[in-house]
């Protein structure tokens, strides 16, 4: 099983070597120029397998475990190899130099390791710090710049079609795509090996040379990537002044959809500036380590004679189930060390220089080749029918909501409306009224009587019930008589009373 293992691994590793040497002429030209987007080169940001697994099937994920690029036998083939080297080096030692008494030193040895080797609390150690880091991963996606509101609040707010108000609302635009590329290169390695220097930023059209010795001029010690984006706000106020923003109101949206992307940038930055706690990193690296030292030694097969006390009477010489652990471990924490920063060179670290390419482009397409640019109107398809056909979902049901099939019986409706009985108000439909009387349920009605405390008349039921409907009578027939409310049988009501109250309904 081991020897057909590495072979597979050491097998993918040159296809991938030679392939990786083939394509590195196309890769170095792609830093030549930040505008032109590569023709002949597909770029794919992060190792994407959506489409393999858009239906669940039997053994869906089994096809995934035979890719080498961004797989886990990748990060992990070098210890894994060396781990294997490492415990055979031990096992030949074991069983070819050491003398009797030798050997009866190492069983001590292996059973003193695998018994405290087992006291590292590597689930707990792990999940926790994994779980961290995927959070931190997550939330480095979700802050990336993207221009994408900002510029159609651009388009939508900055008019003009001469060339001047060309020219302002492709500046603005290039302002916030630069201020995202100063960023960037300052977290990610990929975006650092094509700008090398700002003077790389003014050749591939970011900036002008006039903006770059305006930068310089700044004296500031700190990150300049805010110096844009101020730039930005000057020219948006400018166009207000001559008109091309209409109102304050565009004004502020334009200001607030900057803020939101400058607050992404600062955001990348923190997180590259604040990273997981070292001390918790190292905890976890040495417990990692440490644990699987120790089974080098601990897991040890030893002579069948002599594993009574270690409760181990086969020798299987390839540890398959120290290996798997090894394997899931280790792996776990080649995790945390691939997502703890997204901006590296791995092959599933962001594909920056690819989204830095992409918000340039529909940046200047939404406020220039886009702006005031409209298909004709015409009556759509659906302009005389209620709406498009559903020759698809013809045979499909059509979601209603979860209790829209339900059936409520008489009984379910009763006990309902005895435990609501407090309501001053009734809310009940008049089919549920009407249901209620049709049983030959009591039936009744309130009656009134002025100037009186007589409640002879009123049952005990009554006298509870009689509290609430009070609040329901208008102030001036409280200010013109005293009244005491009873609840009655309808055959005691007049027809006066009975029609008056007749919309209120008392179990």
């Amino acid at each position: 099983m081991l020897p057909l293992f590495m072979t597979i691994v050491i097998d993918a590793y040159v296809a991938h070597t030679v392939k990786t040497n083939n394509q590195r002429p196309e890769k170095k030209a792609l830093h030549t120029d930040s505008l032109e987007m590569t023709q002949h080169t597909t770029l794919k940001m992060t190792v994407s397998y959506t489409l393999e697994v858009a239906n669940a099937r039997f053994a869906g994920f089994t096809k995934l475990l035979f890719r080498w690029k961004g797989s886990i036998y990748k990060l992990l083939y070098k210890e894994f190899l060396i781990f294997c080297f490492l415990y055979s080096l031990f096992s030949v030692i074991y069983r070819c130099v050491l003398s009797e008494v030798q050997q009866e030193l190492f069983e001590r040895a292996a059973r003193h390791c695998n018994k405290f080797a087992k006291l590292i609390p590597m689930s707990f150690v792990l999940g926790f710090y994994i779980s961290t880091a995927f959070q931190r991963w997550w939330g480095q996606y979700t802050s990336f710049p993207l221009p994408d509101n900002l510029m159609m609040v651009v388009s939508g707010n900055v008019h003009g079609v001469d060339e001047h108000g060309r020219m302002m609302r492709r500046t603005l635009m290039r302002y916030a795509n630069l201020s995202s590329v100063l960023i960037l290169r300052s977290i990610s390695t990929r975006v650092r090996k094509r700008f090398r220097t700002l003077e790389d930023i003014v050749e591939a059209g970011f900036m002008t040379e006039e903006e770059l010795k305006a930068l310089n001029h700044l004296n500031s010690d700190f990150n300049k990537y805010w110096m844009p984006l101020t730039w930005f706000t000057n020219l948006a106020s400018r166009a207000r002044e001559e008109g091309r923003v209409k109102d304050d109101i565009a004004l502020r949206l334009l200001m607030d959809e900057l803020n939101n992307y400058r607050a992404k940038c600062s955001m990348l930055f923190h997180y590259d500036w604040i990273s997981i706690p070292l001390v918790y990193t190292q905890v976890v690296t040495i417990a990692v380590y440490s644990f699987f030292t120790f089974c080098l030694i601990g897991r040890q097969f030893v002579r069948p004679e002599r594993a009574d006390d270690l409760k181990v009477h086969v020798d299987l010489y390839v540890p398959v189930f120290t290996l798997l652990e090894f394997f899931f471990y280790v792996g776990w924490l080649k995790v945390g060390e691939l997502i703890i920063n997204p901006f590296g060179e791995d092959d599933d670290d962001f594909e920056t220089n690819q989204l830095i390419d992409r918000n340039i482009q529909v940046s200047m397409l939404a406020v220039d080749d886009m702006h005031r640019n409209l298909p004709p109107l015409q009556k759509d398809k659906y302009w005389t029918d209620k709406g498009p056909s559903r020759s698809f979902t013809a045979a499909r049901s059509i979601f209603m909501g979860s209790t829209y099939d339900m059936r409520v019986t008489d009984e379910d409706m009763e006990e309902v409306m005895e435990e609501n009985w407090r309501f001053p108000v009734s809310v009940w439909p008049p089919a549920a009224q009407k249901q209620k009387k049709s049983r030959g349920t009591k039936r009744l009605c309130y009656c009134r009587r002025k100037h009186t405390s007589d409640e002879t008349t009123c049952d005990r039921e009554a006298e509870i019930i009689d509290m609430i409907p009070n609040k329901t009578h208008s102030p001036e027939q409280h200010e013109d008589t005293t009244q005491t409310q009873c609840v009655l049988d309808l055959e005691q009501c007049d027809e006066v009373q009975t029609t008056e109250r007749r919309d209120v309904i008392i179990t």
